[in-house]
């Protein structure tokens, strides 16, 4: 499958390549601990410069969802559902993303998610899953 792919810049590569690894990574603002995403070079509670990049558990909170029964991408077949979902660390940061290995009918808002990667190219996009359904939690070993 083809689909749209995030254009690759010095501030988000740490975001889209983390997953290589199987991580999730956000900017923190090293003032006030605030996660930042999408990445901005000032932090949106304090107004600090001063961020690194840390990994986060790649756990989440389905926050809303809806599914697509359109085919907008041709290459994209759709039904396929379109999340919101919130990280645990700090439920204000939300990622739009797909719920992948789950029915339409067993997804309840509130529910706990893992994050999963989906490859292309160099770009490995967010996905999640929700716990319990075919995936360790994240961090756990093989």
């Amino acid at each position: 499958m083809k689909r749209p792919l995030p254009q690759l810049t010095d501030s988000n590569r740490f975001f889209w390549t983390a997953g290589e690894h199987g991580k999730l990574r956000f900017l923190r603002c090293t003032d006030c601990a605030n996660l930042i995403h999408p990445p901005v070079p000032i932090c949106g509670k304090c107004l600090s410069t001063r961020q690194e990049v840390v990994e986060v558990s790649g756990r989440a909170t389905l926050a809303a969802f809806t599914v697509n029964h359109q085919m907008w991408i041709p290459s994209i077949e759709p039904p396929y559902i379109i999340a919101l979902v919130e990280i645990e660390e700090q439920p204000d940061v939300r990622l739009t993303t797909n719920i992948v290995g789950c029915a339409e009918s067993e997804l309840v808002i509130g529910m706990p998610l893992a994050v999963e990667f989906e490859h292309y190219e160099d770009v490995y996009l967010p996905v999640f899953r929700p716990l319990g359904m075919g995936q360790r939690q994240p961090g756990e070993g093989a």
